[in-house]
């Protein structure tokens, strides 16, 4: 990994795109990011903007769902750096919108292992970098579980979100301190692809939204 003079790291699982980019973008002002997403034209789209405001990324192009990799990642992080100041985990699968009934097999189980079951190792890898003093961040998406068509994210998103919420209650005095944050609507590809045609105008600025949601934390 490169060698860089800030000693606060921040690591951004899902920060190719939407709010994980514009995180990654605003936690470079002030941390040296680690940026983790399967697509390497995103990852090298944001190291070009991070470059642009004077910040450093290490890009980390791999999957989530794979164990191994993402232990080599946090070792390589402790060995480089000893700790994390921040995890903000946006990464996520979104299934294509359908009924319950017409659930293809492998949408879900490609959204139980992202949103799902990735969170089995991810969080006992990372609170150890983390320690008693870090910060991870989960963004809950609360209209989607009761909504129609949306079995498959729904039912993974909200046990993504229940498994933040259990982490947050049992860290309240031991760290690290655990936020469930709730985005405003924003015009991203993953809003795309359940609202097509919808008008994005009302819709939240990514950037505005990570800098409210960072602020919230600070």
């Amino acid at each position: 990994m490169e060698q860089t003079e800030k000693t606060s790291v921040a690591l951004v699982t899902g920060a190719s795109r939407g709010l994980g980019a514009a995180l990654a973008l605003e936690l470079a002002r002030d941390h040296h990011v680690v940026a983790v997403a399967r697509t390497v034209g995103g990852l090298e789209e944001l190291d070009d903007q991070i470059k642009s405001i004077g910040g450093s990324a290490t890009l980390a192009p791999m999957d989530i769902c794979l164990p191994e990799a993402m232990a080599q990642l946090c070792r390589s992080i402790y060995d480089r750096w000893g700790t994390l100041s921040v995890w903000a985990h946006t990464a996520v699968h979104a299934a294509p919108l359908t009924p319950a009934s017409h659930v293809d097999a492998k949408d879900w189980s490609k959204s139980v292992a992202t949103n799902v079951s990735a969170m089995g190792h991810l969080v006992p890898y990372i609170a150890p970098l983390l320690g008693r003093n870090g910060q991870a961040l989960f963004f809950d998406d609360p209209g989607a579980p009761a909504a129609k068509f949306f079995a498959s994210y729904g039912a993974t998103k909200a046990a993504q979100i229940a498994m933040a919420r259990s982490w947050a209650a049992e860290t309240v005095n031991t760290g690290p301190r655990v936020h469930v944050m709730t985005p405003n609507p924003m015009p991203t590809a993953t809003r795309a692809r359940f609202f097509p045609g919808e008008d994005r105008t009302p819709l939240a600025d990514p950037g505005a939204e990570a800098r409210r949601l960072l602020a919230e934390i600070a």
